[in-house]
């Protein structure tokens, strides 16, 4: 069964379309990356798939007991956010405000979400910090663990390794990885990096003036793999 699935799905903003006939399914464990050109939209159809935005046309279906305030999701940061004065414990705990009666109150449940979710991540021994004292992986690490609380089931991540050096790029890569093995958790990430999309994903979903979605290994054996990974600088993977 599909745990998340799109028909004939256009996306834009303002009524003007910027993809149209979407259609892929994607199942529990999966590890969908979104790849294609700049401007493409590939950001609005992830919010579009977060019902952040309204499709424009199409359906969205979710199953396997998804719900879209069980969704966890890392957006990429801008500078005010990096700099938001808050502990770590206290941005992970807030990943559980879906699952909270009252807003803002946590209680024994969702504190213990949040241990597990830092835990997971290796930033037990920040909690305490300023999180604007971060570095941007551990920064990275900390919103990692926010999704978390929010989900066991499916992450979407847009571009979570923007902006951090190689070893943190890596290690985040390792973390996510580590996630969708171990725990099953589904996994929908936009992607610049094609070596590192075609190294980690189950599948690919290519949108922009072409359209794919296949395994990773129907997307490097297709034209518009072949094209766009010789564009990107892509190697044997």
């Amino acid at each position: 069964m599909a745990q998340l699935s799109c028909k004939n799905l256009s996306i834009g903003y303002d009524s003007k379309i910027i993809q149209k006939d979407l259609d892929f399914s994607i199942e529990k464990g999966d590890y969908l990356c979104i790849v294609g050109e700049n401007g493409a939209g590939k950001s609005t159809l992830m919010k579009t798939l977060l019902g952040l935005k309204t499709p424009l046309a199409g359906h969205i279906s979710m199953e396997d007991g998804v719900k879209g305030n069980e969704i966890g999701y890392l957006p990429q940061q801008n500078l005010i956010q990096r700099d938001f004065p808050a502990s770590v414990k206290e941005i992970v705990l807030s990943g559980c405000q879906g699952r909270c009666r009252f807003p803002g109150f946590y209680g024994a449940e969702a504190k213990k979400k949040a241990k597990e979710a830092m835990d997971k991540l290796g930033i037990t021994h920040l909690k305490k910090s300023c999180y604007r004292e971060l570095s941007g992986g551990q920064q990275q690490r900390v919103l990692l663990a926010r999704a978390l609380c929010a989900t066991q089931k499916m992450l979407l991540l847009d571009e979570p390794v923007s902006g951090l050096d190689p070893q943190a790029t890596q290690d985040l890569y390792d973390i996510i990885k580590k996630l969708n093995d171990e725990e099953n958790i589904t996994i929908i990430m936009i992607s610049h990096d094609v070596g590192a999309a075609l190294k980690y994903a189950s599948h690919i979903l290519h949108i922009g003036k072409t359209l794919f979605f296949g395994t990773k290994n129907e997307y490097l054996r297709s034209s518009v793999g072949k094209a766009f990974t010789t564009l990107k600088g892509g190697e044997d993977f």
